[in-house]
């Protein structure tokens, strides 16, 4: 089971961080997003046990995912967030450590949080 939270509403130039809680093991987690009428895209990636991370072209340099071990619980922290950043955002985790970039790669996933930027 994932459960978010985070998210809100926020203008151009602001930052925000999302929160997943995972109970069970899990081996790689990820971040996706979902705008209205558009299909759910990669946002970012870690692998569990080595921390390896992944990011979508259009995040990087401004989003970091990190992971806590202790509380089972990973992070996506968004700086100098855009209009087109206003989206659902989904976690999910698989079990591989192998990061994937698909949707259905993923077999569990949290309930989605809603991050709207204003301009």
């Amino acid at each position: 089971q994932l459960v978010q939270s985070g998210g809100g509403l926020v203008q151009a130039g602001d930052s925000l961080t999302l929160s997943c809680a995972a109970s069970g093991r899990t081996y790689t987690m990820g971040w996706f997003r979902q705008a209205p009428g558009k299909e759910r895209e990669f946002v970012a990636a870690i692998s569990w046990s080595s921390g390896n991370t992944n990011y979508a072209d259009s995040v990087k340099g401004r989003f970091t995912i990190s992971r806590d071990n202790a509380k089972n619980t990973v992070y996506l922290q968004m700086n100098s967030l855009k209009p087109e950043d206003t989206a659902v955002y989904y976690c999910a985790a698989r079990a591989s450590t192998v990061i994937s970039y698909y949707p259905g790669g993923y077999g569990y996933w949290g309930q989605g949080t809603q991050v709207t930027v204003s301009s």
